[in-house]
């Protein structure tokens, strides 16, 4: 079984590095975007609530699938012209997962007391400022374990990409299959490297439960 693995490694080294490049650019922008976006969510202005609201509604509704075709093979002909398929998937990636971002930190935002924004207004900060310093301290602090949630699915979502020419751990089986290996055996390995990326992440959702847990 080990054979496997190791006569075909630069196949699965070149995968699933290519998965966690994905994974972390893909995860700053849309912790970025989804801050943004719940920003808009929360704002006192109608116009950017209703930006916000429209953009979470149809993300969330879109299948991620559909994201990727539209960015792949839609936006080259409309003129919108990406780097490469792995800026393609990034693209995806980030608009799909930044819509449940901006709704994890929204839901922390609104765990603040509404007063403690209100008393930052009545010393004359603006609302960036409330936001900045005031809200969104406390709200992360809050919503650690669903954002953690949030990544793992984002890992997983990663394998999407491999449908749309990037070669990263979901292309790994076809890869195996043209070398005449072991499919079983082949997603054996590929479930046991994902298990790997993931154990860290629910760690750090299972420490971040705790510290956001309210004692007794």
């Amino acid at each position: 079984m080990s054979s496997v693995l190791l006569e075909n490694w630069e196949l699965f080294r070149i995968g699933f590095l290519t998965t966690i490049n994905l994974f972390l650019v893909a995860g700053a922008l849309s912790l970025m975007v989804g801050t943004l976006l719940a920003a808009c969510r929360v704002s006192s202005f109608p116009a950017l609530r209703a930006v916000g609201t429209g953009y979470v509604n149809t993300m969330r509704s879109t299948p991620l699938v559909l994201v990727f075709a539209f960015l792949v093979f839609a936006a080259p002909k409309m003129g919108i012209e990406l780097p490469s398929f792995f800026w393609a998937a990034i693209a995806a990636l980030t608009a799909y997962t930044s819509a449940f971002v901006c709704e994890v930190v929204r839901s922390g935002i609104n765990t603040v007391p509404a007063g403690q924004a209100e008393a930052a207004r009545s010393v004359g900060m603006t609302f960036p400022q409330v936001l900045g310093i005031v809200v969104l301290p406390q709200a992360f602090r809050a919503i650690m374990p669903p954002l953690t949630s949030t990544a793992i699915a984002l890992l997983k979502n990663t394998t999407i990409a491999a449908g749309f020419s990037v070669v990263e751990a979901g292309s790994i089986p076809a890869a195996m299959a043209e070398r005449g290996e072991n499919q079983m055996v082949t997603l054996f390995w590929i479930t046991v490297g994902f298990l790997i990326l993931i154990l860290p992440l629910v760690l750090a959702q299972r420490w971040a439960e705790r510290r956001a847990a309210v004692p007794a």
